[in-house]
């Protein structure tokens, strides 16, 4: 009876590790158009446009996950997912737990603010509420150079643009593109940035193998043009 459970637990555990193997596990946080985003019940955006030539050059199938963006990095360091890719910046700190790629694309953090908002440029941020999505640049610049504000911190962007909308902040900092998606007509987007920052792919620590391979696939992107034609693509999905 022994020999008959150990024969039938056997394939099953091969099995759990093929289905493994063969895939590449992607953390993401599916509301960043157009990084990340859904349509028609699928994720779709950049990162995933990037990953899936990743998966292709490994020979794998690129399976996606979507969680907060604040456990991205949990995702990568405890091996749940292989890699992360949410418009995700370089930081010190973050580099501290996982592994980067080179960059991929460079965003601003820009201010969002009502139309008739006194609030023209990043020096006219002080003594005032503004809204950012917990654990981003725009929560950490704002955090070291902007000791004045008052942060009111959202899991979600669409979150920080109703918190605008229903006057409960003065304004919200955060990339670009995703800025563009999520405003209308009683909003409007500042010129100046805040900052300028760089989005990567992250694995785990010490993880050279892929990060090697996620660095040459995105370089001969970057030198195909595929990146822009990935934008455009889905800026205007």
């Amino acid at each position: 009876m022994k020999k008959y459970l150990i024969l039938l637990i056997i394939p099953l555990l091969l099995t759990g590790c093929s289905n493994r193997e063969d895939k590449l596990i992607m953390a993401t946080e599916a509301s960043f158009a157009p990084y990340e985003y859904y349509s028609d019940g699928e994720i779709k955006g950049v990162d995933v446009d990037i990953m899936r030539e990743v998966a292709k050059r490994l020979g794998k199938e690129l399976k996606i996950k979507d969680v907060a963006f604040d456990s991205i990095i949990a995702e990568v360091k405890t091996k749940k997912s292989d890699v992360g890719a949410a418009g995700i910046s370089y930081t010190p700190e973050r580099a501290k737990q996982v592994d980067f790629s080179i960059p991929y694309i460079e965003s601003n953090q820009v201010i969002v603010v009502k139309k008739n908002s006194t609030i023209k440029k990043p020096k006219d941020l002080k003594n005032i509420k503004v809204a950012v999505q917990l654990g981003t640049v725009a929560d950490s610049t704002l955090s070291d150079e902007y000791p004045k504000v008052t942060l009111v911190r959202e899991k979600k962007f669409i979150a920080a643009i109703q918190d605008l909308k229903d006057n409960k902040v003065n304004a919200v900092v955060m990339d670009y593109l995703p800025a563009t998606r999520l405003i209308d007509s009683s909003l409007k987007i500042l010129d100046d940035p805040v900052a300028t920052d760089e989005y990567s792919v992250i694995v785990d620590k010490g993880n050279t193998e892929l990060l090697d391979v996620i660095n040459e696939v995105i370089e001969d992107l970057k030198e195909e043009g595929k990146i822009d034609e990935y934008l455009l693509k889905h800026v205007g999905d």
